[in-house]
């Protein structure tokens, strides 16, 4: 186990767990609801070529917000609330230090 790992209690690793998994699912429902729209409005072949395209560009973007490393995670809550995917409210029981953390990133990229 790495030392960041060791920062997170097991109660902390099951709910960064449940609100990781919450928000991959909001993502990949708005994935699956703009898909749904993009394959409704197709007209012509070359349409699913562009389907492909977004497609590819959605997985390429999940696989990267979505990185369930303890030494990451910090910044992909903060990713994740600023994307929509998820809010504070979901990472409530972890402790004040990190939830700190999470508002110093948020704040840090606001001003960016």
């Amino acid at each position: 186990m790495n030392s960041n790992e060791s920062r997170w209690s097991s109660s902390e690793k099951k709910i960064a767990r449940r609100a990781f998994d919450a928000a991959l699912e909001v993502a990949l429902g708005k994935t699956m609801a703009e898909l749904k729209s993009k394959t409704g409005a197709m007209t012509s072949p070359s349409d699913m070529w562009e389907i492909e395209d977004y497609l590819r560009q959605q997985r390429r973007k999940i696989d990267q917000l979505f990185d369930y490393r303890y030494s990451q995670l910090i910044v992909v809550f903060g990713a994740l609330i600023q994307e929509g995917y998820l809010n504070e409210s979901q990472l409530s029981g972890l402790s004040d230090d990190k939830r700190e953390e999470v508002r110093h990133f948020l704040a840090w990229h606001a001003r960016a």
